[in-house]
Order: C-alpha cells, then structure tokens, then sequence
C-alpha cells in the first residue's frame, strides 16, 4: 500500500525509472515539484515534451541534435580527415570540453557486449563504414577502457586497417593528480604500456 496520494506515488515511480535515481532520490525530486510553483512543474514538463519531440539523430554521426546535420558536423572548420569514434553521445560532450580535438565523430551507440547480447550488428559500424573516404586520414577508436570498449576497438581495428586507414586507440593511464599507491593495476600496466620519452 502506498504511503502516497495517487499522483504522487505515479511521479515517484516515474522518476525511479531514470538511470541513478533511486526511491528515496525520487521522493525528494516529487516532493519538490510538488513544492515548487505551477509555472516551473510546467515548464519541466514542456522540456521534457520537448526534448522527445525535437531532438533526434544526426544523420551524418549519429549524435543527438536538434538540426541535421548537427553542429559538428555542420561546422567546416573542423578536420574533416579525422574520425573520433565513441560509444555514447555524452562522450562527445567530454572530448569537446578539452577543446584539443577539431576533428569529427562518430557515435556507436554503446559497445560490443556478448553477455548483454549486443553484437556488432547493433552498434551504428556500418555507417561507419559508409563515412569512409580518400579524405579520411585516421580514425581514433575512443570507446571506454572497459572489457566492452576494449573489444569494440579491436573489432573496428581489425575491420577498418585491412582498408588502408591508420588507426588508433586513446591512450590510457595514470589520471592528473593521482597518486600511485591508490591507482589500479589495470591503470598502472596501461600507464607503463603507453609511457612516452620526455
């Protein structure tokens, strides 16, 4: 039985349905909206009707967007010789608050996962595939350093160099600030594996 008015207990459970919301996070964002005043639980509400009615899929890439083609690839001061291949939108998020690469993207969505059933048949390889040209110079592989991510690179690599495009894999190592005694094996290896000369 809930301990809930009826519409309560239906936004509660909504909002257990995101990802990293659990119950009692969910309590606290209902009882906010349900707190806050007509005008702001509307307009959260338009955003979201919104968002699910004009956001989309670039054509080109794969990225969220609002326009077609979208802003990356829109842009024609970017290098249009290089590819970044990543698995999630959000990564494209990450790599472009570094401002370092000017390049494009490709976004998969998500990795080669045989436990979860996620074959290479599921991820976006194929357009991939299509994107490439004589422009392109070299495609990094920035999918996560994780057993998923590892596969799903060295698929694409053994898909991709056969064809005569240099490939690469973001290095992985120690993180800026981190001190050695609390960094994982994995990491470590990695750092020693990708050292470079002063």
């Amino acid at each position: 039985m809930s301990h809930y008015a009826k519409p309560l207990a239906r936004l509660v459970e909504e909002l257990v349905k995101l990802p990293g919301i659990g119950p009692k996070t969910a309590q606290r964002l209902a009882f906010h909206i349900v707190g806050s005043s007509q005008e702001s639980a509307r307009s959260l509400a338009a955003a979201i009707v919104d968002v699910k009615e004009k956001i989309g899929y670039c054509s080109q890439c794969f990225n969220l967007t609002d326009v077609d083609p979208c802003w990356v690839c829109g842009d024609d001061s970017r290098d249009k010789t290089i590819i970044c291949v990543v698995e999630e939108p959000t990564d494209i998020i990450a790599l472009e608050r570094t401002k370092e690469f000017k390049g494009h993207y490709h976004v998969l969505h998500g990795a080669i996962s045989p436990l979860e059933g996620v074959g290479p048949g599921d991820l976006r390889i194929k357009e991939l595939l299509l994107r490439l040209n004589e422009d392109i110079q070299e495609i990094i592989v920035a999918t996560d350093p994780d057993v998923e991510g590892e596969a799903t690179a060295m698929y694409l690599a053994r898909l991709i160099k056969p064809l005569g495009y240099k490939v690469t894999r973001m290095a992985h190592g120690m993180p800026v600030g981190g001190d050695l005694e609390y960094v994982d094996e994995v990491t470590l290896s990695k750092a020693l594996e990708w050292r470079r000369e002063l």
